[in-house]
């Protein structure tokens, strides 16, 4: 599922992107690399470092300084494709070659509620630990929504964490996201946590903050039972960039990733976006995590992205879309109005 995190036998951790994937092959991204590799990968990295691991398999891993460019992603791809080519994967319902993870690659699996578990079962905890776990706690009392509905994610989760590193959380399922988003509202409100808005994004999202002076976030992940579709239900065809103004008509899907927002009232913003009106987009889908749920129904969103077109191999019907994170392009985009 989406959000999962797993290594690699050659040491590469990724998470999970999305729901659909071809048979024995996941789709993910690139999260960290260990230290023997970092010179194959001709990005910037951050300064910091992770250990993962303990006793003589402990690994040192890098994080590439930006994840989620469109440049970052193809040298990212060139990179498998030198000394890794089981990596990669030509995705024949979009046309172009994405980052995989064959199963038979996969070490380990971390799943965000299973790892919940895992740390609520710890005989003793660290002071980031303790926190994490209170937190989730509180949000789990304050929305109603049960702890085996919540889950854990990124460093803590891998328990490769430092005092420098934020609790980031899970919630399961749409209607437990719009609860829990109910909820922190309300805890902002009554002071118990802050919200962090470095960005109109961030602002928009409300998703990051601090409690207790330490940064917590938090995503949503589809329930099993919400997802609907499998990978070859539908063959993808990228047309032309698109730069327009819509208005959202159903936010149901917007907090996942891809995040979907079903859109209507058209307006073009330049002569290459007026198209015919058989062809005018029903949705926006962004692969971007960042722009989850940046805006809800009935509000306005400026989108720069790629037009595409979407065909069902069951019923051979035809609906067009925006994608926002191609990579293809860095100026892909979703601006709440």
């Amino acid at each position: 599922m989406d959000g999962d995190t797993f290594i690699t036998k050659d040491g590469f951790i990724f998470n999970t992107f999305g729901y659909e994937h071809p048979e024995n092959r996941v789709f993910a991204f690139l999260k960290y690399i260990p230290a023997k590799y970092k010179d194959l990968f001709n990005v910037q990295m951050l300064t910091r470092t992770w250990k993962f691991g303990t006793g003589p398999l402990t690994s040192q891993l890098f994080r590439a300084e930006k994840l989620y460019t469109a440049k970052n992603y193809q040298t990212f791809i060139e990179a498998f494709r030198k000394a890794f080519p089981d990596y990669l994967f030509f995705d024949e319902t979009r046309g172009k070659e994405l980052i995989t993870a064959p199963l038979e690659k996969i070490q380990q699996v971390f799943v965000p509620k299973d790892r919940l578990v895992w740390l609520q079962n710890l005989s003793k905890l660290d002071s980031i630990q303790k926190l994490a776990l209170e937190l989730v706690n509180l949000i789990s009392k304050e929305s109603g929504v049960d702890l085996a509905d919540l889950g854990m994610h990124g460093s803590i989760a891998l328990d490769m964490h430092s005092q420098e590193s934020d609790m980031d959380f899970v919630v399961y399922g749409t209607q437990n996201f719009r609860q829990v988003e109910e909820a922190i509202q309300r805890l902002v409100n009554q002071g118990a946590l802050t919200f962090i808005a470095g960005n109109r994004i961030e602002a928009a999202r409300k998703f990051v903050g601090k409690y207790k002076g330490k940064i917590w976030m938090y995503n949503a992940t589809r329930k099993p039972e919400e997802v609907t579709t499998k990978y070859g239900d539908y063959i993808y065809t990228p047309l032309e960039p698109v730069r327009f103004i819509a208005t959202i008509k159903d936010d149901a899907e917007t907090m996942y990733r891809p995040s979907t927002y079903k859109i209507t009232s058209y307006q073009p913003q330049d002569l290459q976006s007026e198209l015919d009106s058989d062809k005018i987009p029903i949705q926006v889908v962004s692969n971007i995590g960042c722009y989850r749920n940046v805006a809800r129904s009935g509000q306005q969103i400026k989108v720069a992205g790629t037009l595409e077109k979407v065909q069902s191999t069951r019923d051979n019907s035809v609906f067009y879309q925006v994608v926002v994170g191609t990579a293809t392009s860095e100026e892909e985009y979703i601006w709440p109005i």
